[in-house]
């Protein structure tokens, strides 16, 4: 599903002043995955979303002239898809799987296809979140082997690891700019 937030005034009435609420608002649906959507990121400057879920595969959902989302791409992994992170600018697409591989694609122009790239060996168990970084070309993970991992994309080598006490289900880089 898909929702926007909306702001709606509303006049207190004990105070008679008017404050402003957040309302998030359901948009679209995105209907024909089997199976638990594990994650899905919208296409910067596009009418078009990437999902990814437990029954094993990547959809790549564009808006057509009738309002709808339908799957432009459906491709199917070798394990289930935990994770993801896409790229706008280079058209790159990361997606973790539930055997703790991660899959480098290409996404082309007509967002038509899908071309591997490369397989990253990076966790014993589940990758819960991926962030890739352009600036550097590295590729960060966490997964449920209590690890973060970071790889280099030019050459598709491990640069380093550390052990955490727990899973790590979240992960961000760069730091956001205030």
């Amino acid at each position: 599903m898909a929702a926007t937030i909306r702001d709606r005034l509303e006049e207190d009435v004990t105070t008679k002043r008017s404050r402003k609420h957040l309302k998030a608002v359901l948009v679209n649906k995105l209907e024909g995955c089997s199976d638990t959507v594990n994650m899905a990121v919208t296409i910067p400057h596009e009418d078009a979303v990437i999902s990814v879920s437990d029954d094993k595969s990547i959809r790549l959902w564009i808006k057509r002239e009738s309002g709808q989302y339908w799957p432009s791409i459906c491709h199917v992994m070798e394990s289930a898809c935990s994770a993801l992170d896409y790229h706008g600018t280079s058209r790159r697409l990361f997606v973790g799987l539930a055997s703790g591989t991660i899959s480098e694609f290409q996404v082309t122009e007509d967002f038509n296809r899908l071309h591997h790239k490369r397989n990253y060996l990076a966790h014993m168990n589940r990758v819960t979140r991926i962030n890739f970084s352009l600036e550097n070309e590295w590729l960060l993970s966490t997964g449920r082997d209590k690890y973060l991992q970071w790889h280099d994309c030019t050459t598709g080598k491990r640069l380093g690891g550390y052990q955490t006490e727990a899973w790590c289900t979240s992960l961000q880089y760069p730091l956001p700019k205030d």
